[in-house]
């Protein structure tokens, strides 16, 4: 078995509330290991341009309660060169850096990927506030991204009881719609627009003037920023601020339109978040110790286990829809069952929480 001096600790794509503690993990279980520890400084970036700090216990002390990346993000298109990659490799080399452990969501997995087929051993481990990785139920910074959403929620509910008025709200998810249905169950709103599934804009508006002929004042819509329509010009926008427009026009309600946008990434991460994180953390350092590779940590049936980097790859690309020609080629047809049993159970968990939201809506 291979003997790790040293192990590189990178974040990439988008930052998440929970990361820190995932690196602080990581440092405290290898110092315990004998093992030292490298930050990589601005994600793949970093690596190319040699950008190092050493995690010491004491230089990750205390940041288990900070939100964002204390080695901080950048998104890299020179790593997917060959120059780029022979650049990463050569720091790695001149740094006796042994393996990576990459935090990050898809785009950073496939990075990961790239490395462990020039021979740096690489584990991955979910960071992204969406949840939008299929083949893990959970996903470090979902949890403080929901309870953001949620508190803005409830403080917009304050404003619309008092005017009665209506507030669409528009939170980050990308192509998923999972913090939208959540935040949205729990605060109560009246509708939930998310991309997994058609939403019944006729529906809604008559379920807010209904709502305001029996003296409801505050009500609240929650939009995916993943859902999109044409306007006349065929040009694709978002929906939010074409639903409020619709819904003031046609119920003569008030109504406002909010986009939360980036403030749904930050702030201090929840208990199940800085949990979650540590626990990944962990258990990416036990796998490099262990010799393994292309692997990314994952949450399944509230158990942190791991997984091929390259079968989460399939498995989200078939959830999404976005397989090509020849991707499930390497697998087996019990590899293809099983990606095809994840998906089915993505999809169930999705629809039975958007069926709650509209028996819920009164």
């Amino acid at each position: 078995m291979q003997q790790f001096r040293k192990i590189g600790v990178l974040t990439s794509g988008g930052d998440a509330p929970g990361m820190n503690a995932v690196v602080r993990a990581i440092a405290r279980k290898a110092d315990k290991q004998g093992v030292k520890t490298v930050g990589i400084i601005g994600g793949y970036n970093g690596l190319i341009n040699e950008k190092l700090i050493d995690l010491t216990p004491g230089a990750v002390s205390n940041i288990i309660t900070n939100g964002g990346t204390m080695l901080y993000s950048d998104r890299c298109l020179e790593f997917k060169t060959p120059e780029g990659m022979a650049k990463a490799i050569e720091t790695c080399r001149k740094n006796e850096i042994d393996a990576i452990i990459a935090i990050g969501g898809d785009g950073t997995f496939r990075g990961a990927t790239d490395l462990a087929v020039h021979g740096i051993p690489t584990i991955g481990v979910t960071g992204t506030i969406d949840n939008d990785i299929t083949a893990t139920d959970y996903t470090v910074g979902f949890d403080t991204a929901m309870n953001t959403v949620v508190e803005i929620l409830d403080k917009l509910r304050d404003t619309c009881e008092s005017h009665a008025r209506c507030n669409v709200v528009e939170v980050m998810g990308r192509d998923c719609g999972q913090i939208a249905l959540r935040a949205g169950i729990a605060a109560g709103a009246m509708a939930v627009a998310i991309p997994e599934l058609p939403f019944d804009e006729a529906k809604t508006i008559e379920r807010i003037s209904a709502a305001k002929k029996k003296a409801k004042r505050g009500m609240l819509v929650v939009v995916s920023e993943g859902v999109f329509v044409t306007d006349e010009n065929g040009k694709k926008v978002p929906y939010g601020e074409v639903l409020q427009k619709k819904i003031e026009s046609e119920t003569g309600i008030e109504t406002k339109f909010a986009r939360l946008a980036h403030i749904v990434r930050g702030g201090t991460p929840s208990l199940r978040d800085r949990l979650t994180a540590s626990q990944m953390g962990v258990k990416a350092l036990d796998l490099i110790l262990e010799g393994k590779s292309n692997l990314v940590v994952i949450e399944e049936d509230s158990k942190i286990t791991s997984m091929e980097i390259v079968f989460s790859q399939m498995t989200d690309r078939m959830y999404k829809g976005k397989l090509q020609d020849g991707d499930l080629d390497q697998f087996s047809a019990e590899e293809i069952k099983l990606m095809e049993e994840i998906c089915e159970k993505r999809r169930a968990e999705i629809a039975e929480l958007y069926t709650l939201v509209n028996d819920l809506a009164r």
